[in-house]
């Protein structure tokens, strides 16, 4: 009886890189790894002669010198005697706050928007219509030079607010005389600490114990807030009653917080008239205020697309389903259909948070000095340091487009389907 045995292996031979399927997408990527790394030597090499040709070099020694010229808005102590290393710094804050501001509003507002749009009102379905319609089809650079006029030049000077003996003065503040809105700017309460924690300097930025303590206590309380909705489920899934858990979340998520700043002595120091303009308090630029608006009412209207998309995604015998077992529309849209929509909202609501932040950078038309307006701007045309201002830009915003689409693309992953 004759065993049937394997073949024999054939030796390797260089020919079968080219004609074996098993080792010719191994030979096509190297060769095009090495292309493009010659191609990418090539373009430095080129890079350096053109710039030695011009007695230039590539020196990143410029951060360290003095930027003199000043920031009005900046979340981190400056002055203009600090370096320009400093006032990068001070444009990425100003760079991260607006858009992480624009991405929680707009996305609050697109929800909302998305799921009106869906009304069975004929009325209000047409507006959300209209919105979209009207945001979306206009550039956003319009938009931000549209509202920024509108604060600049609609609003009354500061000596509006004057006060004068036997006369009311011709312009109020709003919320109980605690906002004052000029063409200046806009001046809010600025919160103060009795009994602050200590500040640690880590040499180029102070960093506050306090802050760190509140976003903290913050953190905590969400995760707190998220194990308590996490044994709630449980005990609906195990009993089919689902425990009434509001009222402790409120108290989870506000009352740490509250003691926190109760006991370091939160309170507030308000913006008042003295001289020519308001003195206390916090001045928020129109550039800041301008930039935010546009990009948040821009890309809800967006956002409200991917929402109504999403929704519509999902099987109208849902809805039926829900709508057989009494749960009412709202509850049905909130625990039944977002829920699941949020796996087909996600992956392109990624795409929207990236242009987001980068189109920040559209600040400088309104003489918003975020980080384009700053590494990109005053410093590049002080040092002539093109090459180095736009890498360091371009890096900048590179890994902070992949630190967004990790995060995303991880609560992506969390709320997908789970296959068994």
């Amino acid at each position: 009886m004759t065993l049937a045995t394997e073949p024999p292996k054939a030796n390797f031979r260089l020919g079968m890189l080219i004609y074996d399927t098993r080792y010719r997408s191994y030979t096509i990527q190297v060769i095009v790894l090495i292309l493009f790394a010659l191609g990418v030597a090539w373009l430095a090499n080129n890079t350096i002669v053109n710039l030695a040709a011009k007695d230039k070099d590539i020196n990143f020694g410029f951060l360290w010198n003095r930027a003199g010229y000043d920031i009005d808005q900046h979340l981190i102590p400056y002055t203009n005697d600090d370096s320009h290393f400093r006032a990068l710094l001070v444009g990425l804050c100003n760079t991260l706050v607006v858009a992480l501001v624009g991405c929680i509003l707009s996305t609050i507002l697109g929800v909302i928007i998305g799921v009106l749009r869906l009304s069975k009102n004929w009325l209000v379905a047409r507006l959300m219509t209209v919105y979209i319609e009207i945001f979306r089809n206009v550039p956003l650079l319009l938009w931000i030079i549209l509202v920024y006029v509108v604060f600049s030049e609609t609003r009354p000077e500061p000596k509006a607010f004057k006060l004068v003996e036997g006369q009311t003065s011709a312009a109020h503040m709003n919320f109980f005389d605690t906002i004052a809105v000029t063409n200046r700017g806009t001046n809010v309460p600025l919160p103060l600490l009795t009994n602050p924690l200590p500040t640690v300097h880590l040499g180029f930025m102070p960093i506050s114990l306090s802050l760190i303590a509140v976003i903290a206590v913050i953190a905590a309380s969400i995760y707190a807030n998220i194990l308590l909705r996490r044994r709630t489920k449980v005990i609906q899934e195990a009993t089919g009653i689902r425990p009434t858990i509001w009222w402790k979340s409120v108290l989870i998520l506000f009352v740490p917080v509250v003691a926190l700043l109760f006991a370091m002595g939160l309170h507030w120091e308000y913006p008042v008239f003295k001289g020519f303009n308001f003195k206390g308090g916090i001045n928020i630029a129109h550039s800041f205020t301008a930039l935010t608006i546009a990009l948040t009412l821009y890309y809800a209207s967006v956002i409200a697309e991917t929402v109504r998309a999403g929704i519509q995604a999902i099987s109208r015998g849902q809805s039926e389903a829900s709508a057989a077992l009494g749960i009412r529309p709202g509850r049905t849209m909130s625990l039944v259909i977002l829920p699941q929509a949020l796996r087909v909202i996600i992956p392109p609501l990624i795409s929207q948070y990236l242009s987001l932040t980068k189109d920040t950078s559209l600040g400088i038309a309104v003489s918003y000095l975020d980080l384009r307006g700053t590494l990109g701007g005053i410093t590049l045309n002080q040092t002539g340091r093109e090459l180095e201002c736009m890498t360091l830009m371009m890096l900048i915003y590179l890994i902070i487009s992949l630190i967004i689409s990790a995060v995303m693309n991880a609560y992506n992953a969390s709320v997908k389907l789970k296959e068994r």
